[in-house]
């Protein structure tokens, strides 16, 4: 990535007071040392964003944004790094000059230019054609969709052509490099032919980022064609497993949840509809990443795949996926028709409004898809089935969570309570029981904790020593003479507790400044949410030294069983001694502040 100097950077964000900012955009109030405001990330009645003067951090309770003033402006504004630099140095007065960057940084840069350009010359190019008398097969079809030129237009859809070559002969004119063409994933190459179109004879989706920039294609074949979808391939600016179709107009609406469909015609005719929530992922399955961006701009994501065999599986495979990202789902039933398309179609926008509002519940949804499987007339059928659901609900880790859909369901599935539980408590045991949790420490901050992936209980430990070490430098002095840098886990924890240890060594910790180093790779909200950890206000120093030595306690285990667990060549049970030894010693602990 092109650069400035760090110095400039550290400049720049210092000349940013955060509170000012981030207050052009939010209307916050004073409470305390901190400001509170209505996250502008995601839907909320009460103030859970807080604003820390004095970190020059922010972080929201609720969904987990969090970051510095730069990270602000590129969450807000929609901005990459270099971007949000550049608004906030204009905002201070402050000159920038021109960026370092080395020879192969610039032949990068300038490719990656040359290949958005040639995506946006191709998009207005099939726009064009499918006005053109060429193009009426595909206009055709979209207003038998009952697609209006108005939507039309805001898609940006088109219609490529049926030559072998009329795209590539058309931007080699306008400029473009064989290189270039190839590189933006518009054409196939082989010995025979040379460089042919990608896209034949198909109406074309534009596909663009949530800066509205295109960034490749999906084109649905006119005809008896195969494939019937085509995608563009994965290119320097076309990542499918990180973006989503229709997330640029879906980011923006004001609606507390995002509808996943299957693909773009469902979400074109939701958004004609007026339903702009709409998204879809492209040409894959929904993946980790899907979930992870989507968490971005809400944590209630509700599933309107196809109801057909194909669509009920689609929507297990995910279900699991947005749980695991701390996002709430349910599932919006379409029958008797196949698609949102169709159903809007048939039954109007109310009533599909009604069936959003009357999503089901993901986990019960999952239960009814099994309960298919088996024969519930029949006793064993019917026990495998309890049995399954048992297995299940063991799986939950929260308690209360887990009590209420025990009740829930076997009231549902007219099971008897006790015998319910007794199932689900044999199940736990042979699944294993989640780690105990540690006691979550209650902020100032009045906000709920945002829903995260699973994690064990020694890296949740780590979290929250590294939120105590952030906060109070004496905690880092008393902790660094048990727990290295090398003892937290590998990933975001690590790095940040580098940062933390160098800065603090260095006498110029700021946890602002480490939060460059992650806006700077489009990964602030996480390193936020690992050292914004709710910490119980306690009244004498005796009590915070025993919750500091239990945290390095856990940590440091969580580290020799690591170790312990690492095919490094060393004989086991020699480690195996050498871990007994070491928590021994742990055991004599005894933190002083």
């Amino acid at each position: 990535m092109p650069r400035y100097s760090p110095e400039l950077i550290d400049e720049i964000r210092s000349a940013s007071d955060i509170v000012d900012v981030i207050g052009s955009a939010v209307k916050l109030k004073r409470s305390g040392a901190n400001y509170f405001g209505l996250c502008p990330f995601h839907n909320e009645k009460t103030g859970s964003f807080c604003v820390s003067p004095e970190r020059q951090t922010y972080h929201c309770f609720g969904c987990d944004a969090g970051g510095n003033v730069i990270s602000f402006v590129m969450d807000y504004e929609n901005y990459n790094f270099l971007e949000a630099v550049k608004y906030l140095a204009d905002r201070a007065g402050i000159d920038l000059p021109e960026m370092e960057e080395t020879a192969e940084e610039k032949a990068a840069a300038s490719f990656r230019s040359q290949v958005m350009e040639c995506l946006k010359t191709a998009a207005v190019y099939y726009y064009k054609r499918l006005y053109s008398q060429e193009g009426r097969t595909g206009l055709e079809y979209l207003k038998k969709r009952g697609l209006t030129d108005e939507t039309i237009k805001n898609f940006g859809l088109g219609y490529s052509g049926k030559g072998f070559d009329e795209a590539v002969s058309y931007l080699r004119k306008k400029g473009f490099s064989d290189k270039v063409i190839d590189g933006a994933g518009l054409c196939n190459i082989s010995e025979k032919h040379g460089m042919t179109d990608r896209f034949f004879n198909r109406v074309m989706f534009p596909i663009m980022d949530i800066n509205n920039r295109v960034i490749g294609f999906g084109g649905r074949v006119m005809g008896d064609g195969q494939p019937k979808y085509l995608n563009s391939p994965e290119t320097v600016v076309f990542d499918k497993s990180h973006n989503m179709y229709g997330l640029n107009v879906a980011r923006r609406s004001r609606k507390p949840y995002r509808i996943v469909c299957e693909g773009y015609m469902d979400v074109i005719s939701m958004h004609q509809a007026g339903f702009t929530e709409a998204v879809a992922s492209l040409g894959t399955a929904f993946t980790s990443g899907h979930a992870n961006l989507l968490r971005r701009y809400t944590k209630d994501i509700r599933l309107t795949y196809d109801s057909d065999e194909a669509g009920q599986k689609a929507a297990m495979r995910a279900i699991p996926i947005c749980r695991s990202a701390g996002l709430s789902t349910k599932v919006i039933h379409l029958d008797p028709h196949k698609d949102p398309d169709e159903f809007i179609k048939a039954l109007g926008t109310e009533e599909f409004q009604k069936r959003i509002d009357e999503a089901q519940n993901s986990f019960f949804f999952e239960l009814e898809y099994i309960r298919r499987s088996f024969d519930m007339s029949d006793p064993e059928g019917r026990t495998a089935f309890q049995s399954e659901a048992a297995k299940r609900l063991a799986g939950i880790e929260d308690e209360l969570a887990r009590d209420n859909y025990i009740s829930a369901v076997a009231s549902k599935y007219s099971i008897r309570e006790d015998a319910l539980r007794r199932a689900v408590a044999l199940s736990a045991e042979r699944i294993g029981e989640p780690p105990p949790e540690i006691a979550e420490p209650q902020r100032r901050s009045s906000g709920k904790d945002g829903g995260e992936a699973k994690e064990d209980g020694a890296c949740k430990a780590e979290k929250y020593l590294l939120t105590w070490m952030v906060e109070e430098r004496e905690v880092y002095e008393a902790v660094k003479k048990y727990i290295s840098v090398e003892d937290f886990s590998e990933g975001m924890n690590r790095e940040i507790a580098s940062g933390i240890y160098e800065g603090y060594e260095n006498g110029s910790f700021s946890m602002a400044d480490l939060l460059t180093r992650f806006a700077m790779e489009d990964r602030a909200n996480d390193a936020s949410a690992a050292v914004n950890r709710k910490l119980y206000d306690m009244d004498t120093t005796e009590d915070r030294e025993r919750s500091v030595t239990d945290l390095v306690i856990r940590v440091k285990k969580g580290s020799l069983d690591r170790n312990k667990n690492e095919d490094d060549g060393a004989d086991p049970l020699k480690k195996v001694r050498e871990e007994k030894k070491a928590l021994a010693e742990l055991k004599k602990i005894r933190i002083k502040l």
